[in-house]
């Protein structure tokens, strides 16, 4: 699968011609969550039938799976090298309190244990800068960190579902907790409490997911009521907002492109659907395919965006797709070729 289109030529053609050029359909329940590696063309995705899945984005290709039985497969996350992931657990929390683990996929092995959390991890973030990561838990604390040690570096105590995120310079992180507010703190000194808190006026929903925008200068959040809202980094204040179909008892996933121009967002009647942040005008509708889409990231330096559910789909621009031979599903068992002829549905802008 070659890639052709730079980063740099995005524009509202492009996105509208994104397409399925790739199906992954051999999981066995739904993709709770996946990472793209922040230089390599990889991806990994962690799934309910305790998998953990290694792709070649550039060629559409899986590497490798491993299964993880005792503990399950939840939240998942490259850590600055290509073969090592951060996983949490699903299994076992309450008696063992192995919560997260640092795992080689090269050999399959468990580099190291993290303990500390007593339920379900929600939220997980490499720093991009150095050894440190956070996890945020439904036991209403955010822990930080360091790859290097067992031991937890600091703790948040916190009200709500807690959602975290590092800056693309790693120098900030966002908190998000009950109510919608997210407060922002100093990654190196977070002991002395946020710098900052931001409220998105009027909804009062939990924060289910936040990103940064490369650039640093915005944030995307997506709340439990599907709403998607774009804040000025820097002032908190809102630039836009955006409404998609419900999904009870889902939660949905949005992405900035990786210029931070435009947002891709899942929704409750299965679509996908994308804006373009400066005009605030939709460019593009889609069928998933593959029913309501939890979980979708932009590859950070591809015209590419996966999306999933209890199958995984790459897109790409239409131009591309005819080109690529890896979605013979000869070449990779579970891959499926699938034409895109595109799909509407109901979203607006706030």
């Amino acid at each position: 699968m070659k890639m052709t289109t730079s980063l740099t030529e995005l524009n509202d053609d492009i996105v509208r011609s994104m397409s399925i050029g790739a199906v992954f359909s051999d999981f066995v329940g739904k993709i709770n969550s996946l990472d793209f590696h922040r230089t390599a063309d990889l991806l990994v995705t962690a799934c309910e039938d305790d998998s953990v899945r290694l792709y070649d984005i550039a060629n559409a290709k899986l590497l490798k799976t491993t299964y993880h039985k005792k503990h399950g497969a939840d939240r998942i996350c490259f850590t600055h090298h290509p073969s090592s992931v951060l996983c949490s657990s699903r299994y076992n929390l309450d008696s063992v309190g192995e919560s997260l683990r640092y795992l080689s996929m090269y050999d399959n092995r468990c580099l190291r244990y993290f303990k500390g959390h007593k339920e379900r991890i929600v939220s997980l973030c490499m720093s991009p800068v150095n050894d440190s990561f956070m996890s945020g838990s439904l036991d209403h604390s955010v822990r930080i960190w360091d790859l290097r040690v067992n031991a937890c570096q600091g703790i948040l105590r916190l009200r709500g579902r807690p959602t975290v995120a590092y800056d693309q310079q790693g120098l900030v992180f966002a908190v998000a907790m009950e109510g919608g507010a997210i407060k922002l703190f100093d990654s190196r000194s977070y002991d002395k409490g946020p710098f900052d808190t931001f409220l998105v006026g009027g909804d009062r929903a939990e924060v289910c997911d936040i990103k940064f925008s490369n650039d640093g200068k915005s944030m995307l959040l997506t709340t439990t009521s599907n709403n998607i809202y774009v804040l000025d980094a820097y002032l908190g204040e809102k630039r836009c907002g955006f409404s998609v179909d419900p999904s009870p008892n889902t939660t949905i996933e949005a992405t900035f492109t990786p210029d931070g121009q435009y947002v891709v967002s899942g929704s409750g009647d299965g679509n996908l659907h994308a804006w373009s942040i400066n005009t605030r005008n939709k460019v593009g509708c889609w069928d998933s395919h593959i029913g309501i889409v939890e979980c979708l990231k932009w590859a950070p330096r591809r015209v590419m965006f996966v999306a999933a559910s209890s199958v995984l789909t790459f897109w790409i621009p239409n131009n591309t797709t005819t080109t690529t031979n890896s979605t013979n599903p000869s070449s990779d068992p579970g891959t499926t070729p699938l034409n895109n002829d595109g799909g509407g549905g109901g979203s607006g802008a706030q």
